[in-house]
């Protein structure tokens, strides 16, 4: 015999090729696979995916925002390496499953029924007794025996030294290990359904099919055709945004830099938006009644699409998915905040923009909202101080206990009407942010108009509270706020009151108040040449111009007495200038009642915070026509039925192997002479086998023992 080098080397690669197989197929390169998915899973479950770029970078810095885009974890499911992933975990599956199976299914078929008597000693259930009858006879009741209960049984017959020997052997449970077969089988079927659902099918036509994401702006017909999937497109899940009264055939599918564009055999038209409300306003019931047109034969038919209710059309679902505004129109009325433009209509529609004007200064407004439902909560919030004697304690304990539900605050919801959010970007590109609502709200008992404004996107709205007139508008405010910048009613206002607040014959006494009052009045309105002379970043008027005032000019023991009296003398000019700008639009005067005081006292205090409003107008909104628009997700899975598959095989599975124990027992019957007895008696060896050590094995036994060999 001779031995080559190619030997050899033949021989080195058959042995790597089994090294390698022998890894891939083992347990614990498999379980290490599914521990790193887990770890993918929970990371792709917590970040959210397919985000604007921006966002990650507004979360986590440009650095890390960086570091995570390199790593594809702003798109893990469809990542390169989580797919290699799910190739391996299917690739060593389903070694393990080619490996076991013929291996399974010959020991299904096999009884075991050649063991040695000596084996049967060894097992740890085993029991020995001496029967009446012959071997053969025994063999055959304990045979029938054995079928009686659910056993399978086959007989075998030995010559021995002594004579013929039967050896009975039974199985029962031996599904079990198809159980392995199954749980084995799931995970390869649900990865390979996630696979054929995933963007890997996406990917591959962005790879070898030159199709790219598209990142600019314009019209989606205008969109070029590399950024488009074709109706083949075997899978897809993307967005469809359609307005009321008007078709939509073009699925948006979000991309970490961009979107792809998935066109359908079909369009879809929205009849009508149906949306359904708790009595708080909390909205209980989303629907869409829409009619699918198909592109080829033209046919039509409709549909209507619910929450967890589809509609399905030649493979592709269509689930409502939430709801947009489809550009409803708009009638604004523009007031002015910081300057002297006089009020004016705007007419607009959401999602669009219009150009504004005023000699050197452009803006450009743009229209990103409308809510007509806005429902808030109104019930009390911690943080206040807490009074002993009023403490419940009952009550307090009662609060935190008993259902989940319970909070100890308890809510009020309210519906305070429609608002309107826009943007006010300037010639630089700088964008602030407006939410304004339509109605006043009663807050505190006050009816108030919210006027909010943030400088970014990821900010909270802050809130300028403007009170209500008598005819719950926002007339009286403006008035007021237009006076307050005339000259020549403040003055006359100052004059009124000096005059009513000093009694006659006293007139050092009034003029020195004049002084105080013309004082103050110019300070809050922001036209005393001290507020000029503050320089960038001071106040430019209202109470905080006055407090800075009083700390550069009153010593600091005077400032609080000083303080008192000078807001005093501030609040009874308003009031007079008020009443004066009433009397100039013939409006009969206010009266001196609570109601006025606590519109008063809101107007000082909102006035003197319209100074810090971020824009030189607001907008108010008075009029709309709402369009609505549905938001469908639509999806082509064609290995939804494989996923489903895998897990009833799953289910399946994991039933059986949890509870469908597999058990063998073998029966030795020996004749009598070779265990030294009478000759027309047996001797019995027998022994129970079970994948699973548990006490119904050690009753099972007891059982068999007593009813085979009368065994107590």
């Amino acid at each position: 015999m001779t031995v080559t080098t190619d030997d050899l080397a033949e021989g080195q690669r058959a042995r790597w090729v089994d090294d390698w197989v022998e890894l891939l197929s083992s347990m614990r390169f498999a379980i290490s696979l599914l521990t790193i998915i887990c770890i993918a899973s929970v990371i792709g479950t917590v970040l959210k995916q397919q985000e604007p770029l921006n966002n990650y970078v507004n979360q986590f810095g440009p650095f890390w925002s960086e570091v995570f885009g390199k790593l594809d974890l702003y798109a893990v499911y469809s990542a390169w390496w989580f797919l290699l992933i799910l190739a391996f975990l299917v690739t060593s599956t389903t070694l393990c499953i080619v490996r076991n199976t013929p291996k399974i299914l010959n020991d299904l078929r096999t009884y075991k029924e050649n063991l040695r008597e000596q084996s049967l000693k060894a097992f740890g259930h085993r029991a020995e007794a001496a029967l009446p009858a012959d071997a053969q006879t025994e063999a055959r009741r304990i045979g029938e025996a054995l079928v009686g209960m659910g056993w399978r049984v086959k007989l075998q017959s030995r010559q021995t030294a002594s004579g013929e020997g039967w050896m009975v052997a039974a199985k029962v449970g031996v599904a079990n290990k198809l159980g392995y077969l199954a749980a084995h089988s799931a995970i390869v079927l649900v990865c390979i359904g996630g696979l054929l659902d995933g963007d890997l099918i996406v990917r591959a036509q962005m790879w070898f099919n030159g199709k790219s994401v598209f990142s600019g702006g314009g019209l989606i017909s205008d969109v070029p055709a590399q950024h488009r999937l074709s109706t083949s497109n075997p899978t897809f899940r993307g967005n469809l945004l359609v307005t009321e009264g008007g078709r939509a055939s073009t699925v948006i599918l979000s991309q970490p830099t961009g979107v792809l564009l998935q066109d359908l055999p079909f369009s879809v038209e929205l009849k009508k938006f149906v949306v359904d409300y708790y009595s708080t306003g909390m909205p209980k019931l989303f629907a869409s009644d829409i009619v699918i047109h198909d592109n080829e034969t033209g046919e039509a038919v409709s549909a209507r699409v619910e929450v967890n209710h589809p509609a399905k059309y030649k493979g592709v679902e269509i689930f409502q998915s939430s709801f947009d505004d489809g550009g409803s129109s708009l009638k604004l009325k523009a007031l002015p905040m910081a300057s002297e433009t006089r009020p004016f209509t705007l007419d607009g529609v959401v999602g669009g923009s219009s150009a504004l004007t005023n000699g050197a200064n452009r803006l450009t407004i743009e229209f990103t909202g409308l809510r007509v439902i806005n429902v808030e909560n109104f019930g009390a919030t911690g943080g206040e101080g807490v009074d002993v004697r009023a403490v419940d304690l009952q009550h307090a304990i009662e609060s935190r206990l008993g259902a989940a539900n319970k909070t100890p605050t308890e809510k009020v919801l309210r519906n305070i009407g429609p608002s309107i959010s826009y943007k006010l970007r300037d010639a630089a590109g700088q964008a602030t942010e407006f939410n304004n609502y339509m109605l006043p709200v009663d807050i505190d008992g006050t009816r108030m108009f919210l006027l909010g404004a943030r400088e970014s996107s990821g900010a909270p709205y802050r809130y300028l509270r403007i009170p209500a007139d008598e005819n719950d508008s926002l007339d009286g405010w403006m008035r007021l706020r237009a006076a307050l910048k005339d000259s020549t009613l403040r003055d006359k206002a100052v004059k009124r009151y000096a005059a009513l607040a000093v009694e006659p014959g006293r007139p050092e006494l009034a003029q020195a108040l004049a002084g105080s009052a013309q004082r103050a009045i110019a300070l809050f309105a922001g036209v005393d040449v001290v507020v000029k002379e503050m320089g960038p970043g001071a106040p430019k008027g209202g109470l905080q111009a006055v407090s800075q005032f009083m700390e550069t000019n009153v010593p600091e023991a005077e400032r609080e007495r000083a303080g008192e009296v000078l807001v005093r003398i501030l609040n009874g000019v308003l009031f007079e200038l008020n009443q004066l700008v009433r009397e100039q639009q013939g409006l009969k005067p206010a009266e001196r009642s609570d109601a006025t005081r606590g519109f008063m006292t809101q107007a000082v205090l909102s006035l003197s915070d319209s100074f810090f409003y971020p824009a030189p107008m607001t907008f108010m909104l008075e009029d709309f026509k709402q369009v609505q628009a549905s938001v469908f997700q639509v999806s082509r899975a064609p290995g939804k039925t494989i996923v489903y598959l895998g897990c009833f095989f799953l289910v399946l599975g994991v039933f059986v192997m949890l509870y469908v124990r597999e058990r063998r027992l073998w029966v030795w019957l020996a004749p009598a002479a070779a265990a030294g007895e009478n000759a027309h008696t047996s001797h019995a060896t027998m022994a129970l086998s079970s994948n699973r050590k548990t006490l119904e094995a050690d009753k099972e036994f007891e059982v068999l023992k007593r009813n085979l060999l009368s065994l107590h």
